[in-house]
């Protein structure tokens, strides 16, 4: 669509005087929750051209994981589309269509997973978000972007609702639709901008790098719960453990967020009340009363357990020490990593990028902290590829290792 066309398409405007983006060029698109339905979406992409700009709507905080419950699909030549994949869970005549066509996703590692749970799978794609952070935009938020780029603003008042609701609202559908509405012309322009500025490969590095992602499984999620920090005890950690598997195994079942089946601090409550009955479970809490026999099953496993099988009150964690400490443990590593993040830093600066996307925190610290015997830049890159720096970074970043440990050799 035209940059005209998308202003054309305006309505009200904001404060800041920027036309407000408020109906799909055709309208919006009725929802395909039908195979002969998918089969003719399918053969109109196939017929469409160029890239295809995707999106997909969870339902976090509603709903157990991160599914999707609407899939949006835009591509010029067919138009936009709306897909159930409740109905419809298997998208493999879509991804059949688009083949090794472009995607155009915004924040890419937000809708990767869910897509491929449907069968959707990018055999090349343009991150227009990941784009705008090589390009040093101040907001890679989509509106932000669109703003940016074609004067006009989406408006975002749904985007925290519940899309595992049926029937969805038509003023959902709409706001479903306008996220892809513009995605082609956006890539396009952010396109020109990465070859001027000289990041396109950058980018196309970048954006390879994705199509291999996955989400980080976390060790001990459990770990997570809020409030955790305060509990020292063992038995009372392992109690908790219990009672958020418990939480989870509830939560997967009947397909609702953990946090909508019992809130995090309600779970330290009882691990901490160490309940023997339920007239020993804390009070004030709906979500406890609703389960008590499950919450004091979990209690008694938690108290069975030798203290051998209990969790240790801290983990070790998987890599360098916290960097708080590194003055005192290690002065010369801890020399070594300021002095590289000064040269990112300032690279990062005068390129106009954030320097998390230069290099990420954690594989500079690893390299640093736990180096290779030989201290030049071909031996620092080979160590930083094997914690997935792409190689442009590691061009950039290895260099400034290597003068930094020439600038504090070992004594």
């Amino acid at each position: 669509m035209s940059r005209e066309g998308a202003k054309g398409a305006a309505g009200t405007f904001e404060d800041e005087g920027l036309p407000v983006l408020t109906e799909p060029t055709e309208g919006v698109p009725p929802v395909t929750s039908t195979e002969h339905g998918l089969t003719e979406l399918a053969d109109a992409v196939r017929d469409g051209y160029g890239p295809i700009a995707l999106d997909a709507e969870r339902a976090s905080g509603y709903r157990y994981g991160q599914h999707a419950y609407l899939v949006q699909v835009r591509r010029e030549g067919a138009g936009s589309f709306l897909i159930d994949p409740v109905a419809l869970p298997d998208l493999d005549p879509l991804d059949q269509a688009i083949g090794t066509g472009e995607w155009i996703l915004h924040a890419a590692t937000q809708d990767l997973e869910c897509l491929r749970e449907l069968g959707l799978a990018p055999r090349q794609l343009f991150d227009t978000e990941l784009a705008g952070r090589l390009l040093g935009l101040p907001r890679v938020g989509l509106a932000s972007v669109v703003e940016h780029y074609l004067g006009i603003t989406l408006a975002k008042e749904h985007s925290a609702v519940d899309w595992s609701t049926r029937p969805l609202p038509e003023p959902w559908l709409r706001y479903a639709a306008l996220d892809v509405e513009v995605l082609t012309e956006v890539r396009n322009l952010m396109g020109v901008d990465l070859a001027t500025q000289g990041k396109q490969e950058w980018a196309r590095q970048e954006f390879e790098y994705l199509l291999h992602w996955r989400p980080h499984v976390k060790r001990d999620p459990w770990r997570r719960t809020s409030g955790l920090h305060r509990i020292r005890k063992p038995r009372v950690l392992a109690t908790v453990r219990e009672l958020w598997w418990e939480r989870d195994r509830i939560a997967r079942q009947r397909d609702v967020s953990p946090g909508r089946v019992i809130p995090d601090t309600a779970l330290v409550e009882i691990a901490t009340a160490a309940p023997r009955s339920a007239a020993d479970l804390p009070r004030g809490h709906r979500s406890i009363q609703r389960n008590q026999r499950a919450w004091l099953e979990a209690v008694d496993r938690a108290a069975a357990l030798t203290d051998e099988e209990l969790p240790p009150s801290s983990v070790k964690p998987d890599g360098p020490p916290p960097q708080r400490s590194w003055r005192n443990r290690d002065p010369l590593a801890a020399d070594r990593l300021t002095e590289s993040r000064a040269s990112l830093t300032a690279f990062a600066e005068e390129h106009g990028l954030p320097v998390e996307n230069l290099c990420s925190p954690d594989p500079l610290r690893r390299v640093v902290w736990d180096p290779p015997v030989q201290r030049d830049p071909e031996t620092f890159a080979a160590a930083l590829a094997e914690h997935g720096v792409r190689p442009w970074q590691r061009e950039i970043v290895a260099p400034m290792i290597a003068s930094a440990f020439a600038s504090h050799p070992d004594p």
